[in-house]
């Protein structure tokens, strides 16, 4: 399953209004997952993919609604878009970095941005990794192998 990049600029009326809570992943043995993500198929997506896996996944579609999952409850790992509406994936980032038990979960930035200074910026900040759009299953499984997840 791919993921073009069209899908990442799905207009913002497609995106749900709340937070989605999380799903029973079959073998998912407790992991939470958060897809923080502006568009609506991109989630959709990264939600199958992540359930294949066997994470129960909660949904976000801004940094805002993101941190308050996270302060209810920091999940295992986090596939965090740039670009968003509200509070952007850096300052995400950065905010839950900085509460207590913010450094636990593991952030795999997921983005169109390909410049080097954002991946940079991205990992001094506190991502583990770093994937571009569009992606599928084997190269976010890959990227979850990298940062011990899988």
């Amino acid at each position: 399953m791919t993921m073009t990049a069209a899908a990442d600029a799905a207009p913002a009326a497609d995106a749900a209004p709340d937070a989605m809570p999380a799903a029973t992943a079959a073998g998912g043995g407790g992991r939470r997952f958060l897809v923080v993500d502006d568009s609506r198929i991109v989630r959709r997506v990264a939600r199958r993919i992540l359930e294949g896996f066997g994470f129960a996944v909660d949904e976000a579609e801004d940094g805002r609604q993101a941190l308050s999952v996270c302060v209810a409850a920091l999940p295992d790992a986090i596939l965090l878009d740039w670009n968003m509406p509200v509070m952007n994936g850096y300052e995400f980032l950065l905010a839950l970095r900085a509460m207590p038990g913010g450094d636990g979960p593991r952030i795999v930035f997921c983005t169109t941005e390909n410049e080097m200074s954002f991946i940079e910026r991205a990992i001094a900040g506190g991502a583990d990794e770093y994937i571009m759009k569009p992606f599928d299953e084997a190269i976010l499984g890959s990227k979850l192998e990298q940062v011990g997840l899988l």
